[in-house]
């Protein structure tokens, strides 16, 4: 993987103001366990997905990876509209959940 991607995780993860996402943008460097300072064992993922600049970067597990989409065109950021049918239509408005690492 070279170039920028928006990666969706399995999990929510805190950024570094302190918000909760679930999704990172940046540009992507895979990177073994070595990155950690440890070696995982045969249980956990031994990938890594660096996303972001040297300085202001998030790590992923490769296994944490759900969606990988390909996009050099950083996401815009502003609330998002939902819809919700279960015979009623309800409309939410939520905030913008990916965490620009640049």
């Amino acid at each position: 993987m070279k170039g920028k991607y928006l990666i969706t995780t399995d999990a929510w993860f805190y950024a570094p103001d302190g918000r909760q996402y679930k999704s990172v943008w940046g540009d992507v460097n895979i990177v073994s366990d070595d990155i950690l300072g440890i070696k995982t064992n045969i249980r956990s993922s031994n990938w890594f997905a660096k996303i972001g600049s040297e300085t202001n970067h998030v790590i992923v597990a490769g296994c944490q990876i759900h969606y990988a989409v390909r996009c050099e065109k950083e996401p815009e950021i502003q609330n998002t509209d939902t819809t919700k049918t279960d015979g009623i239509e309800k409309k939410e408005v939520r905030p913008f959940s990916v965490y620009i690492a640049e």
